[in-house]
């Protein structure tokens, strides 16, 4: 108890921690207790050697819930003997950070102590907000540590990312959960030791699997069990699979619809749609849905995959992607889970070209690089007579008019003349569209390098992953 606090608040402090959460209860005190994340924590690493040289700098703890990011936080502050000013980006506002920024200042002329400033859930600040810290961060009155589960390059401004070291932390390991829920299981003073606790292996196995990584999930959720599991007369709780699967109910997805998991876990399924994995497919779709992922987002996915990367190989497959758009705005959820997985199969296992595609791209390109030509005369449209006299159309072969309906004649520009932007791929469908092609304009068409701009090239101004 230190000498300003009093003993009402020394005991109100010790209850408090007494009715914690077990997984607040069992929050390492020290860097020897904390589990996992080596590649941060590791004397020989950049932090503590920081931490040693007392030349911390400002960081960003970026990484899954239940990793240890504000252990970590809480950690680097005890080790510095720093003042630890935690805020909620979620409650706190542009009042409570300015503040904070005065008691620093006070602080550090005063005491000679440093302050850091904690904010979770830094991806919820304001652009607003992180200017006021800005400022304060690059003339050294508070140390900045912010915990976020989102990509910080997509969330924090770049002044401030700047003037932070990013540690990115990982999902904990099986063997490091199942250290974690042991030590709860066994520590007589701040976890489960008094309660006479045992969780059978297939339980441990099934709380560390569902848990996927998140620390405080597995621990939130062996104290249910434990708790909520009747002693035997030797007063010993022997929690089986069955007490512990209870208490977990289902694994919560790691999805933000709005964050980077959402961009990973769609280009994942873009890409298995693309490398024609039916399996891969069908379980990023799964993924998207159990995480409520918007079902005519993945819908309007699926007609772009059909135009983009299936094309003219399967000229069905556009049909398919709209009609399960069709089907899953008219059934809606869960039924319209099933048009999606039949619209995902068909398009995985359909033969693949971006003939069409890439094709555009190029003719796009040189509509923007080359001159914009007139339209050749005798592709004009003589409306009146004035045009007709003018020679509007003049020497125009109606393909109609000639054997196999086709006759050949010029349709770019001059100076595009012998442009070929449609490569007809060898898979599905395409192949006899190119026997057609070949039989009107006379073998083969034009490779890339045989003409500028005759190829698919290797411009994409599009997002492959879009």
């Amino acid at each position: 108890m230190s000498s300003s606090e009093s003993l009402f608040e020394h005991g109100r402090k010790v209850q408090a921690e007494r009715d914690a959460p077990l997984a607040e209860r069992m929050r390492p005190r020290t860097f020897a207790e904390f589990v996992g994340q080596d590649q941060i924590v590791d004397p020989d690493r950049v932090l503590l050697k920081s931490i040693a040289a007392g030349r911390l700098p400002s960081i960003i703890l970026w990484g899954p819930p239940g990793t240890g990011k504000t252990t970590l936080a809480r950690l680097v502050a005890t080790s510095t003997q720093s003042d630890f000013q935690p805020v909620s980006a979620v409650t706190s506002g542009v009042a409570d950070l300015r503040r904070i920024v005065a008691e620093a200042k006070d602080r550090k002329g005063m005491h000679q102590q440093s302050t850091i400033l904690f904010v979770d859930e830094i991806h919820r600040f304001n652009k607003a907000q992180q200017d006021v810290i800005l400022p304060h961060v690059e003339d050294g009155t508070i140390t900045f540590i912010g915990a976020t589960t989102e990509n910080p390059s997509f969330e924090v401004i770049a002044p401030l990312l700047s003037r932070c070291r990013v540690f990115a932390l990982q999902s904990l390991e099986p063997d490091q959960m199942k250290d974690i829920v042991n030590r709860a299981l066994a520590d007589s003073v701040r976890g489960l030791g008094p309660l006479n606790a045992t969780l059978a292996e297939d339980g441990l196995d099934h709380l560390v699997n569902i848990a996927n990584g998140d620390a405080r999930i597995a621990l939130n959720a062996l104290e249910t069990a434990v708790y909520a599991f009747t002693p035997d007369s030797d007063g010993k709780r022997a929690i089986d699979l069955e007490t512990i699967a209870d208490a977990l109910q289902r694994r919560t997805p790691m999805y933000d619809k709005s964050g980077e998991s959402h961009y990973d876990t769609i280009s994942a399924f873009i890409k298995s749609v693309r490398g024609s994995s039916p399996d891969g497919a069908l379980y990023w779709l799964a993924r998207m849905i159990e995480s409520g992922e918007d079902p005519l987002f993945i819908a309007r996915r699926l007609v772009i995959l059909a135009s983009e990367d299936i094309g003219l190989a399967e000229p069905q497959a556009l049909s398919v992607a709209m009609a399960a758009q069709q089907a899953v705005h008219f059934l809606g959820m869960p039924e319209g889970r099933i048009p999606l997985a039949e619209a995902t199969v068909y398009l995985a296992t359909a033969p693949k070209s971006n003939s069409a595609y890439a094709g555009l791209n190029q003719a796009m390109r040189d509509v923007r690089e080359q001159a914009n030509e007139p339209v050749p005369i005798h592709l004009r449209n003589a409306v009146t007579g004035m045009m007709k006299d003018m020679g509007y159309g003049k020497d125009y072969k109606y393909s109609h008019d000639f054997e196999g309906h086709f006759e050949e004649q010029e349709y770019l520009p001059p100076s595009l003349k012998g442009r070929r932007y449609y490569q007809p791929s060898e898979e599905g469908a395409e192949q006899e569209i190119g026997k057609r092609l070949r039989r009107w304009w006379g073998g083969e068409k034009a490779r890339p390098g045989e003409t500028p701009g005759d190829g698919p090239g290797d411009e994409n101004p599009e997002d492959p992953n879009a």
